[in-house]
């Protein structure tokens, strides 16, 4: 394939069309080399190789997502960007990135938003909603510079949500201690909404979480933590989504 060239400058020449609207074609899954999509511009093509424009192209910008994603225990989701599978501030012992998660395999069958999964989907992605390693549950990933800087800048005051299994025997004001009276890190913790889901399971509404609150919480009034799922980002919910999959954010969606 000596006299192969790049797949955007063959599309720009076949089609007249610049580089850069070859580029928008290629990266927004409008273009196939003989019968597959290709959606890297670089990607190498010979003469004799068919190169298609689908019909319905559309060669306008392409726009930013933000994937909605159910942690499965023992990924790490930092803070940061994570582009290149790195985070800014892991914490984890060689713990896998929920990064690798992402994939059109893993991509919710019946997502209701009704886009189409492309490579580019999965690059420059940034998370603002750290998750502990050991934690499961809702984890947002953006491309989006407006979902960034809400996240960025909200998360402590946004409202999160969470499911903890405890085992151990509560103490007698536990659960009123709970909403209102602990400490953490030698400093008194503000009213914080807790209730009992069942037998095992707490559930827990609160703002500026930190890393190891919730358990040391549960400590204070009997309790071990055996497993902790957040389900809720201020108004966005977990919902349905398995675990281990990613559902892309709806447009009407809000933090």
């Amino acid at each position: 394939m000596d006299d192969a060239i790049r797949l955007a400058k063959r599309v720009a020449r076949q089609f007249a069309c610049s580089r850069t609207m070859a580029e928008q074609y290629i990266e927004g899954g409008w273009v196939s080399v003989d019968g597959q999509v290709i959606e890297l511009p670089g990607a190498r093509v010979a003469p004799q190789q068919a190169v298609a424009l689908a019909q319905d192209a559309n060669p306008m910008e392409l726009t930013p997502v933000t994937l909605v994603l159910n942690k499965p225990a023992g990924y790490e989701a930092g803070l940061g960007l994570e582009a290149g599978h790195t985070s800014h501030t892991s914490r984890s012992q060689g713990a896998p990135q929920a990064l690798d998660l992402l994939s059109a395999a893993t991509h919710l069958a019946d997502d209701p938003a009704g886009q189409r999964v492309l490579l580019r989907h999965f690059r420059a992605l940034e998370c603002f909603t750290p998750l502990p390693t050991e934690a499961s549950g809702l984890v947002v990933y953006t491309q989006d510079r407006r979902v960034a800087r809400k996240l960025r800048e909200d998360i402590e005051v946004l409202e999160q949500e969470c499911i903890v299994e405890v085992a151990g025997q509560i103490q007698e004001d536990g659960l009123q201690r709970l909403c209102h009276g602990l400490t953490f890190n030698d400093r008194p913790l503000p009213p914080i909404k807790v209730s009992w889901q069942n037998e095992t399971h707490l559930r827990f509404a609160l703002k500026g979480i930190r890393p190891g609150q919730i358990p040391s919480m549960c400590e204070a009034v009997g309790l071990s933590v055996v497993d902790i799922r957040r389900i809720r980002i201020g108004r966005v919910p977990l919902a349905r989504l398995p675990e281990g999959q990613w559902r892309y954010l709806q447009p009407w969606e809000r933090f």
